[in-house]
């Protein structure tokens, strides 16, 4: 039997253990052994559930054991985290974790040490849940290129964006919703401020170019600022409002940003919805792919966990290669990509001409007091001067 410990008695890890009895006899066949768990370390005491004798409060316990070969992390958060992943690894544990923040942050370091002491980090679960998208780019996709990655990537924003458009609310309301449902946190700025995804395409970028990229480099707007009205605009245009992360390359290097944007129909993204999350890659042989499914929840994120436990599994004596170096990758200004913009101004018709020229002037049902156009493609930064010249801008969405 292979022996783990659990960091991080939550909802993933929970989850974790979950999974591994539910499917306890495939997981062995897929494995080669069966997989117990012997630790679970929380701060926490769980009287009356049967994971309780297996529960421990001080990680040294887990670091000293050498029965216990692989180690999941579910706590979240870069600190204790990392501490104690970096304990585990030094030790000669492999390990695995679904947590975004400490990936995105400590991946390279973390990745490094792991292939010194021969041992895995590995992280499918940090990025989109149930959906597998870390070990298709690290293994399915090593013959290509990766020219785009761009998706939806957070469950919480992309309900709330469409409750709107079915509902016609106003965000507050559909925020209030969605923290009824458990869907969005007490605090939900990491989710509805496009940090979650920020993380995420971060750490996606990191594996395509194989070096380190910054999350706090990556251009990031929430989805704070989108109205009823803006709903209104979208459905007349036959567009849907949706929080996407991207990652593009261009001849000397990559644009990674993340932002709402109306699409259209045709656009791979258009019928996601709800919680659901979906990563749209793009190859230079490939062409197209489409990865979908449930970028969050317990058993989702736990399934993509366990997977990487047995993956480890398959490789106990060995290192599974991971392109993703410490080098810092400097991104190109997000101000040079080029995009359509939805307007929304106070201004008449004649000011926005004389500002932006060409401009497609739309009219949405039951709005007045105001005018709403797209503009043609253009830099941000063309975009950011004629607004200025323009003057009062109520507010703008980029048109993909």
């Amino acid at each position: 039997m292979i022996k783990i410990a659990i960091m991080g008695y939550g909802t993933v890890g929970s989850g974790v253990v979950e999974v591994l009895n539910t499917n306890k006899e495939s997981i062995a066949k897929r494995s080669g052994d069966y997989i117990g768990v012997k630790y679970v370390l929380d701060l926490r005491d769980f009287e009356g559930d049967p994971i309780q004798d297996k529960i421990v409060h001080d990680y040294q316990i887990i670091v000293n054991d050498p029965e216990v070969k692989v180690v999941v992390e579910t706590m979240g958060g870069v600190e204790p985290a990392y501490t104690f992943v970096k304990a585990m690894l030094l030790a000669g544990k492999h390990v695995t974790t679904s947590n975004k923040a400490l990936v995105a942050e400590k991946g390279a370091e973390l990745i490094a040490l792991a292939k010194e002491k021969n041992v895995n980090f590995l992280f499918e679960a940090s990025v989109g849940g149930g959906i597998p998208i870390i070990r298709p780019l690290n293994s399915s996709l090593t013959a290509d290129e990766i020219e785009e990655i761009t998706g939806i990537l957070n469950g919480t924003t992309n309900y709330m964006l469409t409750q709107m458009a079915a509902n016609g609310s106003e965000f507050d309301d559909v925020l209030k919703d969605a923290q009824a449902k458990g869907y969005a946190e007490k605090d939900p700025s990491a989710d509805i401020e496009g940090y979650d995804a920020c993380r995420k395409i971060a750490i996606l970028t990191s594996l395509v170019c194989g070096q380190q990229v910054d999350f706090t480099d990556i251009h990031t707007e929430g989805i704070t600022k989108i109205t009823a009205t803006d709903i209104k605009y979208a459905k007349a245009m036959g567009r849907a409002i949706k929080l996407l992360a991207s990652s593009k390359k261009q001849d000397d290097g990559y644009i990674a940003m993340v932002a709402p944007y109306m699409i259209d129909a045709t656009h791979p993204l258009y019928p996601v919805n709800g919680v659901f999350n979906a990563i749209f890659v793009h190859g230079n042989v490939l062409g197209d792919a489409m990865f979908y499914g449930s970028g969050a929840g317990k058993l989702p994120t736990a399934s993509a966990v366990v997977s990487d436990v047995v993956d480890i599994a398959k490789h106990l004596d060995r290192n599974i290669w991971v392109e993703w170096s410490g080098e810092k990758k400097e991104l190109l200004d997000y101000k040079k990509s080029v995009n359509k913009y939805f307007v929304r101004t106070t201004a008449t018709k004649e000011d926005v001409k004389k500002a932006f020229d060409n401009v497609t002037f739309i009219e949405a049902e039951g709005v007045t007091g105001e005018v709403g156009f797209v503009t043609e493609a253009m830099s941000e930064e063309e975009y950011t001067d004629k607004a200025a010249k323009l003057g009062v801008v109520l507010g703008m969405i980029r048109v993909a």
